[in-house]
């Protein structure tokens, strides 16, 4: 009987590292079209330092969880206690670690309010100066989107103009609308946006239509990583479980 608990713990153990491998398999793909992706988020990512280093470390978890799984997957079958031990330990930081980002991501939620988004907007962007992280990752999520300040072009009433700027104009040139969302994209009309016309501006806000675009996918990761969380800790007691059965 003990015998047959100790295959069946083994091949259950097997399965969750398999499943690990995969996960793994997917982040390490995800994070490599993040970085590669020709159709924008590549020009958003490169930007800004902070999403650029979000894409990385992307890439090294999926590599690790990749590693840990074929690892554990062959602790498993061979019945390797060294490996099994060695699984084990890692896949409890990386638990710890992600439990610690979703409470923190928990915690700090009430900073992703419009409210938020709207006085940093007003706070830090100087409207078409490119050389600025802030105001260029702005432009380019604004370009990107069709869309235009968290609220829409009111948001950048308050905003005073570049010393430099030849126009006395409210809105900057990344809500104009475009034949083509980039940055290479025509515009359909500037000289029109600029001065205020709104048939040829992006009216829409981001806050809006990123929520739009992204809602079923929010779910779908807060689902994914709660299944992720799920696989490890499974994972881990089998892995105790093995590790204790085998003489």
């Amino acid at each position: 009987m003990e015998g047959d608990c100790l295959s069946c713990m083994k091949y259950l153990m097997f399965l969750f590292n398999f499943f690990i491998f995969l996960g793994g398999a997917c982040l390490l793909g995800v994070g490599i079209w993040v970085i590669v992706d020709p159709t924008g988020f590549r020009e958003i990512v490169a930007a800004n330092p902070l999403l650029f280093t979000g894409a990385y470390i992307m890439l090294a978890m999926g590599a690790m969880l990749f590693l840990l799984g074929f690892l554990g997957c062959c602790g498993a079958i061979r019945e390797n206690k060294c490996l099994l031990l060695f699984f084990f330990m890692f896949i409890l930081l990386i638990f710890l670690a992600e439990l610690s980002a979703a409470i923190l991501a928990f915690i700090f939620r009430e900073n992703l309010t419009r409210e938020f988004f709207t006085k940093e907007l007003k706070k830090h962007y100087l409207r078409d100066n490119d050389t600025d992280v802030f105001s260029s990752t702005w432009n380019s999520v604004m370009i990107t989107f069709a869309c235009c300040g968290v609220n829409g072009p009111e948001d950048f009433e308050a905003i005073p103009h570049l010393p430099y700027s030849s126009l006395e104009k409210a809105t900057p040139e990344a809500c104009c609308q475009r034949e083509l969302q980039s940055r290479e994209g025509m515009f359909v009309n500037k000289e029109a946006c600029l001065t205020g016309i709104e048939r040829f501006q992006n009216r829409q806000g981001c806050y809006t239509v990123i929520l739009n675009s992204f809602e079923t996918y929010v779910y779908l990761a807060g689902a994914l990583a709660i299944g992720v969380l799920a696989i490890e800790l499974f994972a881990m007691i089998f892995a105790m479980c093995l590790f204790r059965g085998i003489q």
